[in-house]
């Protein structure tokens, strides 16, 4: 298939990445607006390298440029349709949904360029999150940019930011001074449109130098779901061991009426051929 071109590496990896040091930390959590079935907890002790992680998501542009000296094809675009948030959607709406989700529909032609579907495009959202990447694209996209995807561990401790146990990047209050720190729903949902992405350097970085690691997209990790924590046979509602990717901080999408996983010890996942218009990545690399 087309998007399974082989990749070169293009270069070490650059500068500009922010620098998580080594050592152990606390990961997981057990607070009350925790989800036990998604295996959150219990908190834990766990001890990574330093390393270095992307302060901001892949943008449009970064992927642009990476498709024009590859010609790589995402998955997206070669099966022809992905996930749209329903009311996002421009046209070519499929009798494709999500269990228990009916606000997303299958939509022909959506694809990072086209992300809401046909007739949509990112002109004026260069410096957004690129969106419907399926984990296959984004390690493609790591290995030619002479990067990888950051483990689950090292994910939630450079979200953290330094802090310990807290339930955000910035402490524990999701609105400090009544002052928003980070993109997702606002309102009824899902009644009320929202705004889809914003710019990945939107709202104030945390104590690592990492933008929007709570909401805006989900973001892609190494880890299969499942390995890092328990025997998945516990949580048996989901996809088997190794058959989905860890999927960290939450989106647009995200309001606490039903899914309040912007938090940071939060997690779900999806399979690795799996794209939507709310899932995006960050890259790391060894110091």
């Amino acid at each position: 298939m087309p998007y399974q071109i082989e990749v070169t590496p293009r270069r070490q990896a650059p500068r500009g990445m922010a620098r998580v040091p080594g050592g152990p930390f606390l990961m997981g959590g057990d607070d009350a607006d925790g989800r036990p079935g998604d295996g959150e907890g219990p908190v834990r002790e766990v001890r990574v390298d330093a390393f270095l992680i992307d302060p901001v998501c892949v943008t449009n542009a970064q992927f642009a440029t990476f498709v024009k000296e590859t010609g790589y094809v995402t998955e997206a675009e070669s099966i022809g349709w992905s996930f749209v948030f329903r009311p996002f959607a421009t046209g070519g709406i499929m009798d494709a949904s999500v269990p228990q989700a009916p606000w997303w529909a299958g939509v022909e032609g959506a694809a990072w360029r086209t992300p809401e579907g046909p007739g949509s495009a990112v002109g004026d959202r260069q410096n957004h999150p690129v969106v419907h990447v399926s984990w296959n694209d984004a390690h493609a996209y790591a290995t030619w940019a002479g990067k990888r995807l950051p483990t689950e561990a090292e994910w939630e401790k450079a979200a953290r930011g330094g802090l310990e146990r807290a339930k955000y990047p910035w402490g524990d209050e999701l609105s400090p001074k009544g002052r928003r720190r980070c993109n997702i729903w606002e309102g009824p949902f899902p009644g009320a449109p929202g705004k889809g992405t914003v710019p990945v350097k939107s709202f104030q970085p945390n104590g690592y130098g990492l933008y929007n690691v709570s909401g805006n997209v989900w973001e892609w990790t190494a880890d299969w779901w499942g390995t890092s924590w328990r025997d998945f046979a516990e949580n048996p509602t989901g996809p088997e061991v190794g058959d989905a990717k860890v999927v960290r901080g939450g989106s647009y999408m995200c309001h606490d009426s039903y899914c309040n996983r912007y938090r940071v010890a939060a997690r779900t996942m999806n399979t690795p051929d799996s794209s939507t218009g709310h899932t995006g990545f960050r890259c790391a690399a060894i110091l």
